[in-house]
């Protein structure tokens, strides 16, 4: 997906376009989660949308829900729910900080590869 270590580094108008395009799928992703977070207790707990809104919004950042569920489908919708947003916020970090990590370990392995390559001076002890 990115570029081997051979290749040079990215320029930074490059890279700027990359991260864009992470950082908007990252964010598509928080929004479609929190979609689904609002339309599960809107219509399984019959919570207003602010008021799912901020539930969803809530479990979504990993605080937990603001008011206890009332029903069955409810709290099995809330568990669930729990589940995929604790996984969904890491990979959704993943995908919007990578090309920041790939940058820097690219960086790194041009510098390395840059010193191996220079002859070293041999010293001769007496």
């Amino acid at each position: 997906m990115y570029e081997p270590r051979l290749r040079p580094l990215l320029s930074r108008a490059a890279f700027a376009l990359r991260f864009a395009r992470n950082a908007a799928f990252g964010f598509l992703l928080i929004l479609m989660s929190l979609g689904t977070g609002m339309l599960g207790y809107h219509y399984l707990e019959s919570m207003p949308w602010i008021d799912a809104f901020a539930n969803a919004s809530m479990i979504l950042s990993g605080m937990g829900p603001l008011e206890p569920m009332k029903t069955n489908a409810g709290k099995i919708f809330a568990g669930c729910y729990a589940l995929y947003s604790g996984l969904a916020i890491i990979i959704i970090t993943g995908i919007i900080f990578a090309p920041v990590i790939h940058r820097f370990l690219h960086r790194f392995h041009l510098e390395d590869d840059e010193a191996s390559e220079r002859p070293s001076i041999a010293r001769v002890s007496d």
